[in-house]
């Protein structure tokens, strides 16, 4: 972990990237920490209008002379050599911080809690803002995706419980001091980062020192990785506190009896010396339930009644693009996930296929990442045959060059299930052509397959009717 920034040492701030849904997060609390914040970005996006309004000083279009009079520049892991502002603060021996680094000195003065993982993390970090919240904490929040279920992204409040989404994607989760930590999973991703599984799991070991003494750690038992963490920490560490929550028979606070409720999801939650509770949510999948299961714990660590947090958890409705509903024509239902890895594409068809009930899964992928592709095509490929018919769009590059001989075929060829490659051309009358009333079509991948479930509603609406 490096030294920990302060606001007072930071001055006046510059966001590169500032309209990134992390970035502009750091904006938004900075602002609101008082700081004056200047920043730039490449388009003129919907967000930046808010910065503005809340005093932000906004560039469209980088240029070294944007930087005006700042002391501290804030970058994501997107901005790099040759950017003209990046290259001018490193010329003017300016404070240079990642994004992370920005969002840890926002967090000063306040109980840390950080959600890791990975998969899960947006979500759980998301219930346990809104269940915070709910019961009237007032917990200042930063998460990596826009929630509806909150209304914003983040939001600096009166409490002082600060609740982050922690990225492990390039270990700049190691840039936190928390006194809560939840760790989702641990599975093998981001090698282009990291280079093996090894490292992955040695970035998450390290992420759970960062704890101290009289911290928090919680882990799920279901998952091997995160449980053997636990089991780790424990051995290592008898002074720190470790939770574990899953429907595993080991964990500390078991699942059980997991059903559909109607369009809700149930499930009994069990700790201790045979208490309980009635945990039902809104979001589909037992997936979700153990994401709610970690946020319980934590409102049980933040002083909440049981009963205020199953209250909170049942009231979310959910995080963009993580089994997001995005309309129903013919009475096919289309929905849209962020998924991109086999284990979040198994829980979102397998929650999928719960919804659907007697009904079809029909599913459009698009992979994302030349290297995450070439790793994984053959579980993306067992995990994708859980749908009665997969079709599957090129790669989404996003950061990286082509890898020559991987793409989309690698995946397709060992598909399971009905399907093809499809072009973004033609992907929506395809799927629409396939779906009969009852069935469930679902649009996953971390890229712009998002745009076809608008077109995929509409195909539909013109062969079933709405």
């Amino acid at each position: 972990m490096q030294e920990q920034n302060t606001l007072a040492t930071l001055g006046n701030v510059h966001l590169l990237g500032i309209g990134g849904v992390g970035v502009s997060a750091v904006a938004r609390l900075m602002l609101a920490r008082g700081l004056t914040v200047s920043g730039t970005d490449a388009k003129d996006l919907p967000v930046l209008d808010d910065l503005r309004e809340a005093g932000a000083r906004i560039n469209v279009g980088y240029a070294a002379s944007n930087l005006g009079d700042a002391d501290t520049v804030v970058v994501s892991s997107i901005i790099k050599d040759g950017n003209p502002e990046y290259d001018e603060a490193v010329a003017r021996g300016l404070r240079i911080l990642h994004r992370s680094e920005g969002l840890a000195a926002t967090m000063e003065g306040h109980k840390v809690i950080t959600v890791a993982g990975t998969h899960g993390k947006t979500t759980t970090t998301s219930l346990v803002a809104f269940m915070l919240r709910e019961a009237g904490i007032s917990p200042t929040f930063a998460i990596g995706a826009n929630i509806a279920s909150l209304g914003v992204n983040a939001e600096y409040g009166q409490g002082r419980v600060f609740v982050a989404e922690a990225d492990e994607s390039d270990a700049s989760f190691l840039n936190y001091a928390p006194d809560v930590a939840v760790v989702t999973n641990i599975e093998a991703d981001h090698l282009d980062h990291y280079g093996s599984v090894e490292a992955v799991h040695r970035a998450f070991y390290d992420f759970a020192c960062l704890l101290p003494d009289s911290g928090l750690l919680i882990c799920c038992a279901d998952d091997p990785g995160s449980l053997a963490l636990a089991v780790r920490m424990r051995r290592e560490r008898p002074e720190l506190r470790v939770q574990t929550y899953g429907f595993a028979e080991v964990a500390d606070r078991r699942l059980s009896d997991a059903k559909p409720v109607g369009l809700r999801f149930a499930c009994t939650l069990e700790w201790g010396s045979g208490e309980t509770a009635a945990l039902e949510l809104a979001v589909p999948g037992n997936h979700n339930l153990l994401n709610a299961a970690a946020a319980f714990a934590v409102g049980l660590d933040c002083g909440l009644e049981p009963e205020a947090a199953v209250a909170g958890l049942g009231a979310f409705t959910g995080a963009a693009r993580r089994f997001d509903f995005r309309g129903e024509a013919g009475g096919v239902r289309v929905f849209d996930d962020y998924a991109h890895h086999p284990t979040e594409v198994t829980a979102a068809l397998r929650a999928a296929r719960a919804v659907a009930g007697d009904g079809a899964v029909h599913v459009l992928f698009q992979p994302h990442l030349f290297s995450r592709t070439k790793e994984f095509h053959r579980e993306f490929a067992e995990a994708l045959s859980l749908a009665d018919s997969a079709y599957v769009l090129e790669i989404y590059p996003a950061r990286e060059t082509p890898i020559p001989g991987v793409t989309s075929e690698l995946l397709t060829r060992e598909l399971n299930t009905a399907g093809r490659l499809v072009s973004m051309a033609e992907a929506a009358e395809v799927l629409a052509s396939v779906a009969a009333p009852g069935d469930v079509v679902m649009t996953i991948g971390a890229g712009d397959v998002t745009e076809q479930a608008g077109a995929i509603v509409a195909a539909l609406e013109k062969r079933l009717g709405s």
